[in-house]
């Protein structure tokens, strides 16, 4: 106990941590009628097979020539969104021009892997950007260099 008889943790009444908690207690309101808002809980019906985990990091894609496995023009970025073991989910901020493109993603270690991607979806978000998604065909090699 401190010299006042009350516990550490416990800050005496009126005190300037205790008018500090309420601000605090309102963000955190705020934040969770937020994340409720954007993951309800019950029972959603869930279409997918495969887990998604999300994965928000930058995702390198690259059109492919006319044999569809070839890179073949500039690579864009854009955001991820989710990963499954057969596919990936992404933001842009642009339609993307190509349907069939190399996906890199960058490990842990700084390695790059790449996969074909038949990108079979997208949708306009209320925010101005797109999200799309697709199924990865195979494996390739990523076009990105691992210097960067």
């Amino acid at each position: 106990m401190n010299p006042t008889n009350s516990p550490i943790h416990e800050p005496p009444a009126g005190c300037a941590a205790e008018q500090a908690a309420e601000p605090e207690n309102d963000v955190r309101s705020q934040v969770w009628s937020l994340v409720t808002t954007l993951f309800p809980r019950g029972d959603l019906v869930e279409r997918r097979r495969e887990q998604r985990y999300p994965f928000p990091y930058l995702v390198h894609l690259t059109p492919v020539g006319d044999d569809g496995i070839s890179p073949e023009g500039e690579t864009g970025v854009v955001g991820g969104k989710h990963l499954s073991e057969r596919g990936l989910g992404v933001y842009h901020p642009q339609p993307l021009p190509h349907r069939r493109m190399i996906v890199s993603l960058q490990t842990g270690s700084g390695a790059w892997l790449g996969f074909l991607i038949d990108l079979n979806w997208c949708r306009f978000t209320k925010q101005g950007w797109y999200e799309s998604g697709g199924r990865f065909l195979q494996s390739v090699l990523s076009p990105v260099d691992s210097n960067e």
